[in-house]
């Protein structure tokens, strides 16, 4: 297992951590921002006592900045505004800063987190739901064939991967002339991601870009204008733009711990070397589920989240006593969402190897030692 210090230098032994967020971190990060907290860049302050105002921070966000631009390729029309409030924060401040003057914005319903984002904007407009999983207990994206777009809407909304219900997009949908937007929390940073097909990407930094109370948002030039009066001035989007996200006092160590990870995965290859993990840590995880005929996955094979890996035991008795045991062998976190019950394990890209190889060992002596009285 993975070790870490105590302040005294000494490894402790702290397990592997399978959490849907705030998710495990890189131990390089981890090394690096300790230097952090009490002598940044040999200056003897800590990064959580500099002033936003001032030339250190300045260094600090531009760098973060720069370097999520170069990993994601992101254009130069489009803002990257960092944010407070967290993704579910947005599903408010889409609609105030997005409408333009319209009345409607389309949204897709595949899971938890889309259906609470589109109950969110119906205070803020009338909501078309372009598409809906529910006939299939949102265990599958729906086909394209069955969505009904507004021509007249301010944008399509869209959840690329549903933390909670384990399923994921695999291909965008094409929305023509109405901008597609997505909260692309869970999967940001896994993978390629070509920003010029959306309008509006949004991210909490707590899955794959550091720590809780950051929210990554990058947003096309010509969206930005005409947000609505009630809109508060420290989330308006053209006022963010404006000021590099400094309207007020921005998450400080947050973007720090943002700009470390940003490093972390250019340094480990870029978001090509993290789609291909990703792709074989899952890989090893969804057979070992198929192969069982023990444990059970509920969501389609073409729409499996290769992030959020949810299954069911037989019974829940056998899931209490599968978590008991993992927790045992320090296994943490693998409860799944209570929306949508089960068991999850969440495979970010600093869930290591050597994490993912301890999960299937473990799962196939459960399964082995449990399969008869199942």
């Amino acid at each position: 297992m993975a070790p870490r210090c105590s302040p005294d230098g000494r490894p402790v032994i702290t397990g592997y951590n399978f959490a849907a967020g705030p998710s495990v971190l890189p131990e390089a990060v981890l090394a690096e921002a300790r230097e952090g907290l009490d002598n940044w860049a040999g200056s003897g302050q800590s990064v959580m006592e500099i002033p936003f105002t001032g030339e250190a921070f300045a260094r600090i966000h531009d760098e973060a900045v720069a370097t999520l631009r170069n990993l994601l390729e992101i254009p130069p029309d489009y803002h990257v505004l960092l944010l407070q409030g967290g993704a579910y924060g947005q599903f408010s401040l889409l609609p105030m800063n997005l409408l333009r003057g319209r009345e409607c914005a389309d949204y897709a319903l595949t899971g938890h987190w889309s259906q609470r984002a589109a109950n969110e904007a119906k205070r803020y407009c009338r909501v078309n739901i372009a598409a809906d999983g529910a006939s299939s207990g949102y265990t599958a994206i729906p086909d394209w064939s069955a969505w009904s777009l507004d021509p007249t809407a301010a944008y399509c909304h869209i959840t690329t991967n549903e933390t909670a219900n384990g399923v994921r997009f695999r291909e965008l949908p094409d929305t023509g002339r109405v901008p597609l937007v997505a909260d692309i929390t869970s999967d940001f940073l896994m993978a390629p991601l070509d920003i010029r097909r959306f309008g509006l990407v949004y991210a909490s930094a707590q899955k794959n870009a550091g720590i809780a109370g950051l929210t990554v948002v990058i947003v096309k030039q010509a969206l930005l204008g005409r947000a609505l009066p009630i809109t508060p001035t420290v989330f308006n989007y053209e006022l963010l733009a404006a000021s590099n996200s400094r309207v007020n006092t921005p998450p400080v160590w947050a973007i720090y711990m943002a700009g470390l990870v940003f490093k972390w995965i250019q340094a480990e290859g870029g978001l090509g070397e993290m789609a291909v993990r990703n792709r074989r840590h899952a890989g090893w995880l969804y057979r070992t589920i198929d192969e069982s005929g023990f444990y059970h996955c509920r969501a389609a094979e073409a729409a499996r989240s290769p992030v959020n890996v949810c299954f069911e035991l037989p019974t829940p008795r056998l899931e209490r006593a599968f978590l008991a045991e993992a927790r045992e062998r320090r296994l943490h976190n693998l409860k799944g969402h209570a929306a949508a019950t089960g068991l999850r394990a969440s495979l970010y890209n600093a869930v290591s190897e050597s994490a993912v190889a301890a999960l299937v060992s473990f799962m196939r002596d459960f399964a082995l030692r449990h399969a008869s009285v199942a």
